[in-house]
């Protein structure tokens, strides 16, 4: 995924205690890393619904790469290997559903941006006390069920996966500010830039400079959610002057940077897709 930051620990996550929470078709619980945290690569018997508050999450499934912020969740399919990494402080809340008792409406295939709305998230936090006694608790449960939605903002980056190529994906998640054109990252590797061209679109459905700035907007969420301000996010991006970075940003997301985290607190869905129409994303 992205270049680690300093500090950050590398967890194993436990064997899921199934035993513990049988009786329920949701478990939920909080913490709070103190330190930048990842979760190598695993899975789980249960389906997950991960979402943060006070910072970011990143989540690498395969060959594609989720970015969680305020307002979004994560679904992720049970049996679905992944791997995760959380920003320092981040509140980071998971929530477990028993796929034997979760409707079909929610029988993802592959991993899915779910809004978080208050409300959502509020019957979710409630659930993750094990006193509730099982008719309060199953009253919950439906509702969570009546509000749960998938987000018209799905914010998957579709890594290449080709040889010729792959390269170029590293070094830009590594540092998203090399501004190395086309034509230099084509002497570099020693082939032409219309290979690069075709590679670029047929991996990801996107050329080689939008995807560029799909992977620079997905990193500008986590600078945001750490308060950084435009300027500083646009100069750590690469970018001129922080109005190229602002209209960037609108191109992908349709918004403004601030207001996308005040969309968050409100109707997430007001606003288009931010993602290209591509390949799982």
């Amino acid at each position: 995924m992205w270049r680690q930051e300093a500090g950050t620990v590398v967890r194993r996550v436990a064997p899921f205690p199934e035993q513990a929470i049988a009786p329920f078709a949701i478990f939920a619980g909080l913490q709070i890393p103190r330190v930048p945290t990842e979760w190598a690569p695993h899975s789980h018997p249960r389906h997950e619904l991960v979402w943060v508050r006070g910072g970011t999450l990143t989540s690498r499934v395969a060959d594609r790469v989720f970015t969680v912020s305020e307002g979004y969740g994560l679904w992720m399919p049970a049996g679905v290997v992944h791997g995760g990494r959380a920003t320092a402080g981040a509140q980071f809340h998971e929530a477990f559903f028993a796929p034997d008792r979760t409707p079909s409406a929610f029988a993802f295939e592959e991993p899915r941006a779910i809004a978080m709305t208050p409300l959502l998230e509020s019957l979710l936090i409630h659930l993750s006390s094990t006193d509730l006694d099982a008719a309060a608790r199953a009253r919950a449960e439906s509702v969570v069920f009546d509000v749960l939605q998938p987000s018209e903002r799905q914010f998957a980056l579709q890594l290449p996966g080709d040889s010729r190529i792959d390269t170029i994906a590293e070094a830009l998640l590594d540092d998203p500010a090399d501004s190395r054109s086309l034509e230099e990252w084509a002497r570099w590797l020693g082939i032409s830039d219309r290979t690069i061209t075709r590679a670029f679109r047929q991996a990801t459905g996107l050329s080689f400079a939008q995807w560029r700035q799909a992977l620079r907007v997905h990193r500008a969420l986590t600078h945001l959610s750490e308060g950084l301000d435009v300027t500083t996010i646009s100069e750590v991006l690469g970018y001129a002057q922080p109005s190229t970075f602002i209209a960037a940003f609108r191109r992908i997301t349709g918004t403004t940077p601030g207001a996308f985290f005040d969309a968050a607190d409100g109707t997430p869905e007001g606003v288009r897709n931010p993602v290209p129409s591509v390949q799982n994303s």
